[in-house]
């Protein structure tokens, strides 16, 4: 049982586990997307869906805490397997030819810290209520929490709109590396398959950053209304 979990600690080991949680990540945020979409069937459906989780707490907590656990283990994997790369190479070469590396490839870290950042605002602005808790508390007809409302209004903030879409884009370079990458890790990705699953992979990365700008910025430009204005 040691032997297989010091496998793990490995470069290997670690490549597995970042593909893993990587995997795993972005199931889940095909799924958020999914759930948040609703906003489009209208204020019902998304209240309803947002009742239906509220009236589970234990299993939406064990599901936080545990996307928590594999999102930490995602980004120190991925910190541990960026500082073993550069203690192989410690003297920086004097022309850099990125060949095989990407923007998306380079910049892994950063917007994986810059992300992780944004979740703790977006679990404070959604989750908590931190950010405009005077929307948090809102409640439509049914007596529901009008998720639908604290949407709107708290994209109607330029600010908190512009936060969201410039978080999203960092999340659409991390996706365009990082779903290639999993494949690769797992082994999937055979030669005369990489050109489709790397089209495949920033295509699905654009589908998912397009649907998550597409929220903040209808509200943003009005074209959606808090059911607070519209009674």
């Amino acid at each position: 049982m040691n032997g297989y979990l010091r496998g793990f600690t490995t470069t290997v080991g670690t490549k597995f586990l970042v593909g893993l949680t990587g995997a795993l990540l972005v199931l889940f945020v095909i799924g958020h997307l999914l759930g948040n979409l609703q906003i489009y069937l209208g204020a019902d459906a998304i209240n309803n869906y947002a009742e239906f989780l509220q009236s589970k707490p234990g299993p939406l907590w064990i599901v936080r805490l545990g996307l928590l656990a594999v999102l930490i283990v995602h980004i120190a994997g991925i910190t541990k397997l960026t500082l073993a790369n550069r203690a192989a190479r410690p003297e920086a070469y004097a022309v850099k030819h990125p060949v095989q590396s990407t923007v998306f490839s380079r910049t892994m870290v950063m917007s994986g810290l810059i992300l992780l950042a944004f979740i703790v605002y977006h679990l404070a602005h959604f989750t908590v209520g931190l950010v405009h808790p005077e929307y948090y508390h809102l409640v439509d007809s049914q007596g529901r929490h009008d998720v639908f409302s604290m949407m709107v209004l708290g994209f109607q903030s330029p600010l908190i709109a512009g936060t969201y879409i410039f978080a999203m884009g960092l999340l659409g370079m991390h996706l365009a590396h990082g779903i290639l990458s999993v494949f690769q890790t797992m082994g999937w990705n055979k030669p005369k398959l990489k050109p489709a699953l790397e089209a495949g992979g920033r295509l699905l990365a654009l589908l998912i950053v397009l649907g998550n700008i597409s929220i903040p910025l209808v509200c943003l430009l009005g074209w959606i209304r808090p059911l607070q204005e519209a009674l």
